[in-house]
């Protein structure tokens, strides 16, 4: 699994990026062939970044979580977290953290039943006074339910005064209306078991599952979301029109699940969310080669960031 060592990025950067990418089963096939991984190495190398939060990282734990090492190591020296495996499901969450940009101070892992444990680590950006929680999720790709509770879960990342960017595939769909995919005609997608387990009864009818994502960043009674989702913020907030923030993610592969759909997503908290200059999803020749999700980007101002991580000492600026 060796292969060249990635460049380090440089403390000189003036931006932090944030990636989260549901790499299909760590890309390694059944038969042990590692060329999807090998890809997936330059793809990440081309993005650089500063918080890598991953999913699938198939029985990463093996022979003393060497791939795990490998992948840390091809990132330049990256920190990395791996959450447990569970007999449900041997495809774990996990986060890099690049050390030259933050310290890291806290562990922890979020068990939400049989499925994924949500992976959050805790760290602090160089230079700042207040923890950032960074939390992978992979939300139960069966259940509509347990997806809920996931997300719920999830919300006790954002308690006033915390600070908190999560990501990963949610398995479930946007609850906005400005969507560039419309949502599925159940009608027409011939895997009847996807259409059990990405939808909800509601009035005698199946609807899509939004649940998670109503439960994240939507907002009630008039009160504002615990999280902004990252994708709807540039698109609207910053008005962002090229590199459609909103573009689907997932299935690259796969043809009887309907068309794409955008169902990876990263949150952060309002104040982090200020910081946030633009959101990518990588769709390339090389991503459709190494999985079937494509990963997504999101580049934040490092000043900005500083700052709202720093409220302390903007105050007595």
């Amino acid at each position: 699994m060796t292969t060249a060592r990635m460049p380090s990025p440089t403390v000189k950067d003036d931006v932090i990026r944030v990636v989260t990418w549901n790499l299909e089963h760590n890309g390694i096939d059944r038969n042990g062939d590692d060329t999807r991984w090998h890809t997936a190495m330059h793809v990440l190398a081309d993005l650089k970044p500063h918080l890598l939060l991953r999913q699938e990282l198939t029985r990463a734990h093996m022979y003393g979580a060497r791939t795990v090492w490998a992948e840390a190591a091809q990132l330049g020296g990256m920190i990395p977290f791996l959450a447990t495996a569970t007999p449900e499901s041997a495809n774990p969450t996990g986060v890099y953290v690049d050390p030259r940009f933050f310290d890291v101070v806290e562990y922890y892992e979020h068990v939400t039943g049989m499925w994924h444990p949500v992976c959050n680590p805790v760290v602090r950006l160089k230079g700042t006074t207040t923890n950032l929680s960074v939390a992978s999720f992979h939300l139960c790709s069966f259940d509509p339910q347990q997806r809920a509770s996931e997300a719920k879960r999830l919300t006790t990342l954002g308690k006033p005064g915390m600070a908190t960017i999560s990501g990963g595939d949610g398995n479930s769909f946007p609850h906005t209306r400005m969507e560039t995919a419309p949502m599925p005609d159940w009608s027409t997608i011939t895997d009847r078991s996807y259409v059990a387990h990405r939808t909800l009864e509601r009035d005698g009818r199946l609807v899509s599952d939004t649940r998670p994502d109503e439960i994240l960043s939507g907002q009630h009674n008039g009160q504002p979301p615990v999280f902004r989702e990252l994708g709807h913020y540039a698109a609207t907030e910053l008005g962002q029109q090229y590199n459609n923030p909103l573009a689907p993610t997932a299935s690259l592969w796969r043809k009887d699940q309907g068309p794409m759909r955008r169902i990876d997503r990263l949150y952060a908290t309002p104040q982090v969310a200020k910081a946030l200059m633009k959101l990518e999803v990588i769709n390339t020749e090389d991503v459709r080669h190494a999985s079937d999700h494509a990963p997504v980007v999101a580049t934040f101002s490092r000043a900005k960031l500083h700052q709202a991580l720093s409220p302390d000492l903007e105050l007595t600026a």
